[in-house]
């Protein structure tokens, strides 16, 4: 299942994440993954893993055009300067001719706006097939809006039943971005809740895969992390069933601004 980026490029909507995995576990989970059947590998200069994703992908055998490959710049190489000389590394530790989408990794307030022009550049210059951001809640986009000449393609943040940021999710679909969901899974600090369990057990499937079916459904694109050959291949196992709008807006009522990782307005 795949969506169309505001570039025109086709991005699978659901991906791989591999925050916090290093050495042989990011290549053997990142290779796993893609024999699963994934397209979409997310990862960050941040996680320290680049190079491990780019030795899985190279050795899965895969043309590399059928492989979608994130990465973002790091928080302490942001700025004009700093982020063109990070994009090149990114590049060289993912033994890549070119990356498919470039993020923002956080709003740092005081290179944000400079970082954002050193990824336009990129862009422009066809470094990169598209640039996005990550972390940018309502208040950030608008800001970034004052000065971007390229809308972002993909705003990841951390999104999740109890975290269903409606406002933000709505203003990004009418500006053509996709919204693409990191911890959809709260790191299973949810599974046991009683509606959760009772739509998992109404259509035989996981908590964890209701959870991604309900993000598919809305147009998110979801990327859980897991090193785990089993629970990848359970993550990946969501297209044989359908989630009514019974099931859809009992999971939205879940929302309690529950988070599991830092508030972005923080950085504001």
């Amino acid at each position: 299942m795949n969506t169309k980026l505001n570039t025109g490029n086709e991005m699978p909507l659901l991906g791989l994440g591999v925050y916090d995995m290093h050495n042989e576990e990011a290549i053997e989970a990142v290779n796993h993954a893609l024999l699963t059947g994934y397209r979409l590998i997310d990862t960050a200069s941040m996680y320290g893993n680049e190079e491990q994703v780019g030795i899985a992908v190279n050795k899965a055998g895969i043309i590399r055009s059928e492989i979608f490959i994130t990465t973002k710049v790091n928080n302490a190489q942001q700025g004009y300067d700093a982020t063109l000389k990070a994009f090149d590394q990114s590049l060289k530790k993912l033994d890549t001719d070119y990356i498919d989408l470039y993020l923002l990794h956080w709003p740092i307030k005081s290179s944000r706006k400079e970082t954002w022009k050193a990824m336009e550049r990129l862009f422009d210059e066809k470094k990169v097939k598209a640039i996005g951001v990550a972390n940018y809640l309502l208040p950030f986009l608008h800001e970034l809006e004052s000065y971007a000449n390229i809308t972002p393609a993909v705003n990841q943040v951390e999104f999740s039943p109890w975290l269903y940021l409606e406002e933000l999710l709505t203003h990004c679909q009418k500006n053509n971005i996709v919204l693409q969901a990191y911890s959809p899974l709260v790191r299973g600090k949810k599974f046991e809740d009683p509606v959760l369990q009772h739509i998992a057990q109404k259509h035989q499937k996981s908590p964890a895969q209701v959870i991604i079916r309900w993000n598919l459904q809305l147009g998110v694109s979801p990327i859980p992390k897991s090193s785990n050959p089993s629970r990848i291949e359970e993550n990946f196992d969501v297209f044989d069933f359908h989630l009514d709008d019974k099931d859809m807006a009992a999971l939205k009522s879940l929302n309690q601004n529950f988070r599991v990782v830092d508030d972005p307005m923080d950085y504001f």
